[in-house]
């Protein structure tokens, strides 16, 4: 019988150190498959959610985004380490965005070892979400193997009626744990018992069963443990991967419907994320400097403009968007003006005008007045208050505009620079100033757009640390307990060039690496055969050096939050 089963629970790259699946190789064994849809479920994130959405939209498959959200049993705000593991999946864009909530939550408000939620912003942000109980770590599961049948079916009738019937489902997974098998029939019965459905997952970490001693490997690498190390977190079977529709149906075959409940929960999750380009801050221009008259002008110009184009209705922008337009382009022409007199003198060349107005009329077409107001004013408060900036690098110093504002101190014409390399209406994109201030003075310019736009407006901006070749052998080779000496030995073979472990031995340079690969000892062998699986991989966040997202509204309406932690005291930086 076919019940197009859609897995619901997968951890991917993103539940660092822990999920051993890459969103590409994640989508093309969906397809392999013969499925259509798939979840991403990753541990108390959404750092992958956008990479999966595109992935899966690419390929035609559905993406249903959720995560593994790990609730706290009391307050958030209370230091405990107890908590329970909890799906949440988004069944449309509103769901979405209360994932986002949540997350951003956990991170900046319930924090303490991980990002955890409890139930008092649960029954705020619960709207348009599925809700699954989870694995082993659920309060449910916990409160059966404790034999707290009590608890686990206040619990479960408590989820049932914050979410809704047909919204709350007792996950059922077999992974061969003797846990398992012992409230396997239990949990059947208290969703008999509650009227509660049932559906089937399996805890995917990696795509295939023979990847199951390379995920312990990872698991050591996350928990700095060796591979001998009897106290070493280890997952108890190698069923942990990516099963086909045929496997799943062995397993849950005693409870049929729990495998077409997969395609019901599916067939509820239709997210839709529009990418629409760049959302720019509002500037707040000074008020008193322009007329009425001269700001209705503005404002009729671009209303005629917008509806000669004839945009679609998705690009149109409301009238206090094009009010909000017309004063910034008045003052970005005011303080432009102002600024090429400074560089060249009160009666400058005519050509030096018209090349200022042929720029200004290509950065307010294009819906950029903004932009250059915002880096403009943040420049000026750096230089205004002693801050070293550097003359401006890229292609942005093409733009007479940019050298009139002080965005940057090169004249193009000087140096006969094109501004048709930094923007241009044939090529759309988001222009691109880099910008160097002294290192030691960086924050007050930060502090001042943080003032400036608000807290809750601006934010730096995550960075993902790779798995790379040389760090990947190292890692492994100490899980393996391969003597440190020959560890080295072997990364120091490994080329600088090429992008992969695989593609440096085929090189010229990587030709004893490739003999060791061929020809070595079965453990140097090994080690090798492993790295290439975990090359790659997502080992760590950081944050940007320099890169800052300043948003038209509250970041969260956007993408989650996180405030980075001191993981060992579960503080912020």
């Amino acid at each position: 019988m076919k019940y197009n089963f859609v897995h619901l629970h997968n951890h991917t790259e993103y539940s660092l150190l822990d999920g051993m699946i890459k969103i590409p190789e994640l989508v093309k064994r969906v397809k392999e498959l013969g499925m259509d849809a798939v979840a991403i479920t990753d541990h108390g994130n959404m750092f992958g959610a956008v990479e999966f959405y595109k992935e899966c939209k690419k390929a035609k498959i559905k993406p249903i985004i959720g995560s593994e959200f790990y609730m706290t049993s009391g307050s958030r705000f209370d230091k405990d380490k107890h908590r329970y593991h909890l799906i949440l999946l988004a069944k449309n864009y509103e769901g979405f965005r209360n994932l986002i909530a949540l997350n951003s939550i956990g991170f900046t408000e319930g924090y303490y070892y991980k990002p955890r939620i409890d139930r008092e912003v649960l029954e705020k942000y619960h709207e348009n979400l599925i809700c699954l109980s989870a694995c082993l770590g659920g309060e449910i599961p916990s409160a059966l193997l404790e034999n707290d049948a009590e608890k686990a079916e206040k619990t479960a009738c408590y989820f049932r009626d914050l979410f809704g019937i047909g919204n709350f489902f007792i996950e059922l997974q077999y992974h061969g744990l003797t846990e398992e098998r012992k409230i396997f029939p239990m949990l059947v019965q208290l969703a008999t018992k509650c009227k509660i459905p049932m559906v089937a997952t399996n805890d995917a970490h990696y795509l295939n069963k023979e990847d199951s001693f390379t995920h312990e490997v990872l698991l050591c690498i996350g928990t700095k443990r060796t591979i001998s190390d009897e106290r070493r977190m280890r997952f108890g079977s190698s069923e942990f991967y990516f099963k086909s529709e045929e496997e799943m149906e062995k397993i849950f075959s005693s409870v049929p419907s729990s495998l077409s409940n997969t395609r019901l929960i599916a067939d509820q999750c239709n997210v839709e994320i529009s990418f629409p380009g760049p959302i720019l801050p509002k500037f707040p221009v000074p008020d008193g400097l322009f007329s009425d008259e001269e700001i209705q002008r503005k404002f009729r110009e671009k209303k005629a403009k917008q509806e000669e184009k004839n945009f679609e209705e998705a690009n149109k922008r409301s009238d206090e968007e094009l009010l909000r337009l017309s004063k910034e382009e008045l003052y970005l022409y005011k303080i432009s003006n102002e600024g090429i007199r400074r560089r060249y003198g009160e009666n400058p060349d005519s050509s030096i005008i018209e090349r200022m107005e042929d720029e200004l009329r290509i950065i307010c077409g294009m819906q950029f007045p903004g932009y250059f107001l915002i880096v403009w004013d943040y420049i000026k408060h750096a230089r205004d208050n002693g801050i070293w900036v550097g003359p401006g690098r890229g292609s942005g110093a093409g733009s007479i505009v940019a050298y009139a504002l002080g965005i940057t101190n090169i004249d193009p014409l000087k140096y006969d620079l094109l501004f048709e390399r930094f923007l241009n209406p044939d090529r759309i994109s988001m222009p691109d100033f880099d910008v160097d201030f002294c290192e030691e003075r960086r924050a007050e310019v930060f502090d001042y757009v943080v003032e400036k736009y608000g807290r809750d407006k601006v934010s730096n901006i995550i960075t993902f640390g790779k798995m790379k070749a040389k760090l990947v052998v190292r890692d492994v080779g100490r899980v393996l307990e391969i003597p440190l000496q020959r560890i080295n030995q072997i990364a120091k073979m490994i080329p600088d060039v090429g992008k992969t472990l695989l593609e440096k031995m085929k090189l010229p340079e990587g030709a004893d690496l490739k003999n060791i690969y061929e020809n070595g000892t079965p453990e140097e062998k090994n080690l090798l055969q492993m790295s290439i699986k975990l090359e790659g991989l997502t080992r760590q966040t950081g944050v940007h050096a320099c890169g800052v997202v300043i948003g038209k509204e509250k970041i969260t309406n956007y993408v989650p939050m996180q405030i980075v932690k001191e993981e060992k005291e579960g503080s912020s930086k």
